[in-house]
């Protein structure tokens, strides 16, 4: 393939070494209102001493003054190519199998070599809103913790952009071994100029850096406090989208610039202006014309929606409103006279982007209906061909019964005596009567409607005439909080509910119980299903997204006898269906020993390494590269 050369010319000229900490501007802002060469000195000076600075480097060993091509007529309307034109080739290939087929066979042929590294190695840049473990308050904070690690150990060049959030707790420490880059920007937003700085660290072979404003200070999680969601999310990742175009051109880390040459892997709503801002704004100008980027939905829930008259908020040009226009449907509107007009930050990126990914296959099907699409299922159809799912890995160093810390005995697939002493110690813990033979059901997660609490709610009552235990761990809805508590008083010998959420205990939790329970509504990934098969514990889960994906239902008479399958999944989501799974398995576990134990190590001989969804990850980026960017 002939390679892409970029269409700017640089310059090594660099400033005076007395300028100590350049100001650079964000985005090409003033280009829109030009039709003239324009030229854009970028500033090279400056060291951290974690080898950080404003930019004297790039990948090519080049620095910085950028020349552009003329701005086009801002009159000229842009149209979107949802779907790929066609490329010849009739025959319709499912991209989830050919994605798996194409690892198969990578993987088939890789003797001799070393499996750990890629066949073609980037400069990726994740721009996330979370990263454990500097911010995590779901899911999105592990991949972005993790993937990022496991891509630099395959021999990519791997930056992840976040917040760099300071609440006042001890979550601040998070952040110390930063150091702050002598280098900062400006941000032409919100009918004004804010200067944004960054730090940096570079751990585990990841350049981890962190976007520092005022916004990003304040008590609370990344996204609100007890009183709710910020009423400024708009703004502080509107900060976070412009900075993290900007950081691979400025920041010369190890003192080289990660360039334009890049892949941006932007996740949910909060990253979903970058790929509408290379594609409005830096392309015209014949910056990052070799750049893709691919967005990565982890729950299409939540898609950053606010009123249209914040369009002109997000330093966009006039003519790109309608890849973000959104508008409501009528039953939808909150009176008579509302249009139901409004901004959507990931439907722009849906629009945008080279590459759409799910965190599971189940789910890159599930978000094309009208169910599980939240009124973008018609959009995503459209770029069916271009969306794929990969089930997200787990930390399998923090998540080993072999070696887990928070664990009081210690067992593998080989010797799986102490497991049942990890069971007296839970019980013992919480004040449960010491029954080893009792089945312990378990529960992990937020009290809240998705994760089907109610369902458990109705169906606690006659749970309790059977004899199992019971033992929940979770937060969120308080009504639901108080039930966990009432239930406990109600059923003193059988139940256990720990409000809030203690890492050790959820660990102890999955050790230590035999059964745990999942009855999700909807669940784009589910990450407590796997730890549950690695620890031994036989996951029952609605079959929905990333659980129907990675659960697979015992089958008893398969393989001449011997069986097959993890656990269960039950569809669909009601209490009849779920009191019925669990029944199957608590009847299993007291009644058919042997095919109980091959259940528990089918399930810890499971890979869902991060190793493995890397591998999976670089065919994706492969195929964003084949074709050319959304503007071209």
């Amino acid at each position: 393939m002939e390679s892409l050369q970029s269409p700017l010319l640089i310059s090594s000229k660099l400033l005076p070494s007395t300028v100590k900490k350049p100001v650079l501007e964000v985005g090409f802002a003033s280009f829109f209102n030009q039709r003239r060469v324009v030229s854009v000195k970028r500033s090279v000076v400056c060291s951290s001493s974690k080898g950080g600075g404003c930019g004297s480097g790039s990948q090519d060993g080049l620095s910085a003054t950028l020349v552009n091509s003329e701005t086009k007529d801002s009159s000229n309307s842009v149209g979107f190519r949802l779907v790929p034109p066609p490329s010849g080739n009739d025959e319709v290939i499912d991209p989830h199998e050919k994605l798996s087929t194409q690892i198969e066979a990578e993987t088939g042929n890789s003797e001799g070599e070393d499996k750990r590294k890629a066949k073609v190695t980037r400069n990726i840049i994740f721009v996330t809103s979370e990263s454990a473990p500097y911010s995590k308050t779901g899911g999105l904070g592990d991949v972005c913790g993790s993937l990022p690690i496991a891509l630099a150990a395959r021999g990519h060049r791997v930056m992840v952009v976040s917040p760099r959030y300071q609440n006042g707790t001890s979550s601040d420490k998070n952040f110390s071994g930063a150091s702050k880059l002598e280098c900062s920007i400006k941000v032409h937003c919100f009918g004004g100029v804010q200067e944004v700085s960054f730090f940096h660290e570079h751990r585990s072979g990841v350049d981890w850096v962190f976007v520092d404003h005022p916004s990003y200070h304040r008590p609370g999680n990344p996204y609100g406090d007890g009183y709710g969601a910020f009423s400024d999310n708009q703004f502080r990742f509107t900060l976070l989208c412009h900075a993290a175009c900007e950081a691979p051109l400025v920041l010369p880390l190890g003192g080289l610039t990660y360039g334009e040459k890049c892949l941006f892997l932007v996740n949910d709503w909060h990253a979903s202006l970058v790929p509408v801002l290379l594609a409005a704004k830096y392309r015209p100008q014949g910056v990052y014309k070799d750049a893709r980027s691919v967005l990565v939905i982890h729950n299409l829930a939540h898609q950053g929606i606010e009123p249209a008259v914040t369009y002109d908020n997000l330093g966009l040009p006039p003519e790109w409103y309608g890849a973000v226009e959104w508008v409501f449907p009528t039953w939808a509107r909150t009176h008579a006279l509302d249009t139901g007009q409004a901004v959507n930050t990931l439907k722009g990126a849906v629009v945008t982007v080279d590459r759409i990914l799910t965190v599971s296959k189940a789910y890159a099907w599930e978000i094309t209906t009208p169910e599980g699409g939240y009124g973008l299922h018609e959009l995503l159809t459209s770029r069916k061909a271009v969306i794929n799912g990969i089930t997200n890995g787990i930390d399998v160093s923090e998540w080993d019964p072999s070696s887990d810390e928070h664990i009081p005995f210690h067992y593998s697939i080989d010797d799986l005596s102490a497991k049942v002493q990890c069971k007296i110690a839970l019980q013992k813990e919480l004040g449960l009567p010491i029954r080893p033979d009792c089945p312990l059901i378990g529960f992990i997660g937020r009290l809240d409607y998705q994760k089907g609490i109610d369902v458990i709610r109705l169906a606690t009552p006659e749970l309790m005439r059977d004899d199992v235990q019971f033992v929940m761990l979770g937060s969120g809805n308080p009504e639901d909080e108080k039930w966990m508590r009432a239930t406990e008083s109600t059923y003193k010998e059988k139940f256990r509910g720990w409000v809030g959420f203690n890492i050790p205990i959820s660990h102890r939790i999955t050790a230590g119980c035999d059964i745990l329970l999942m009855p999700s509504r909807f669940e784009p990934c589910g990450l407590n299903q796997l730890y549950a098969m690695r620890y031994g514990a036989v996951p029952v889960v609605h079959g929905t997204g990333g659980l129907r994906d990675t659960v697979q239902n015992f089958n008893p008479y398969a393989r001449g006898g011997s069986g097959e399958g993890t656990g269960w999944a039950f569809s669909p989501l009601s209490k009849e269906t779920m009191l019925a799974a669990l029944r199957v398995a608590v009847s299993t576990y007291r009644e058919y020993k042997p095919s109980w134990e091959g259940l528990m190590k089918r399930g810890m001989e499971m890979d869902y390494t991060w190793d493995k969804a890397a591998v999976q990850y670089e065919q994706v980026f492969e195929w964003a590269f084949m074709d050319p960017p959304y503007v071209n």
